[in-house]
Order: structure tokens, then sequence, then C-alpha cells
């Protein structure tokens, strides 16, 4: 999907423990992630929790910088750019402690997750301040996006199981 990147950065592992670079800002630029960030965000939660799918509107829309710092969690975007060749479709990826994946999700997705351990941390690096009347959404059970779940029963906020679904959702971006 146009803008969307999977990082895997390089670990160095002994006997120690392991070290890398959870961000560098010229390493970003070189792979086509352009945006400062200025906000980073921490959640944390039991397994069977499920959040999203969150998005902020214009002009409050972020970029994001997604990884697990404990845990494992199953990652969901849906491109929600009108002018998208992937328009409503979605990108799933696996993103846990132990393969130090990250999802750059660009401005113009609809993100969320599930997780799939205890104790799961999970860190948002975000390129703009969060404002709660730019927060939008869509269901994340819509038929119509078939995203495959790998939680059967999710712990879902109330917020989230009334958000639209997507034969009800106006895009607010282009």
């Amino acid at each position: 999907m146009p803008g969307l990147f999977l990082l895997e950065p390089r670990v160095f592992r002994d006997g120690r423990g392991y070290f890398f670079e959870s961000f560098n800002a010229l390493q970003a630029r070189a792979a086509g992630i352009a945006c400062e960030f200025v906000q980073d965000n921490q959640s944390l939660s039991s397994r069977g929790v499920l959040r999203g799918l969150h998005f902020q509107a214009p002009p409050y829309a972020q970029d994001k910088l997604v990884r697990v710092i404990s845990g494992a969690v199953n990652d969901v975007v849906v491109d929600i750019r009108q002018s998208s060749p992937t328009f409503g479709q979605h990108y799933t990826a696996h993103l846990s402690a132990d393969n130090f994946r990250m999802l750059f999700v660009p401005v113009g997705f609809a993100h969320g997750f599930e997780t799939l351990e205890d104790n799961t941390i999970f860190q948002y690096k975000c390129s703009n301040y969060y404002n709660k009347a730019s927060e939008g959404g869509l269901r994340w059970n819509d038929p119509t996006l078939r995203i495959k779940w790998e939680l059967e029963l999710p712990l879902v906020s109330d917020k989230d199981q009334e958000l639209p679904f997507w034969a009800d959702f106006e895009s607010p971006f282009d």
C-alpha cells in the first residue's frame, strides 16, 4: 500500500541481551518517512483486547510509527484515502517484542490492533498532537472490510463498538 512501511531493524544480540535503534531520523528519511514526530503514546493491554480502528482527521491527521515493547499484537490498518488505489483495503502485520518489527502508518489510514499476549505494551510515535474533536474510526468487525482477526471474542470498548460501518463512512481524506 502506498506510504505504508513494515520496518525490521537490525538487532545486535549477545550474552547480555540485545541492542537496536528503535528510531533514527536519517534512516527513516532514507526509507521515505519524512515526518517529524511530536508525541509518543503507550498503552498496556491484557491478552484479548482489541483497540481500533482509529484515525485523526485533518487538520490533526497523524503519521504513526508503531511497535510492541512487550508482548505481541496483530496490527491492522485500513486505507481510507479516497484517491488511493488501495482505498478500502487492509493490511495486517504481527508485531512483537520478539520480532522487533515496526509499522509506519501514514496519514489516511485507520489503525487498530488485537493483543495476543498478556501485558502487551504498545508504543506509538505520532507526527501530530491528539485532538479529541478530530477522532474518527471504523467498526472493527465490519463484514465489508473482511478483516480476519485472530481473536473470536475480543474485549472492545463501548466507544469502538459504536464506530460507523464502511457503508456509512465518509472519509475525510482525498
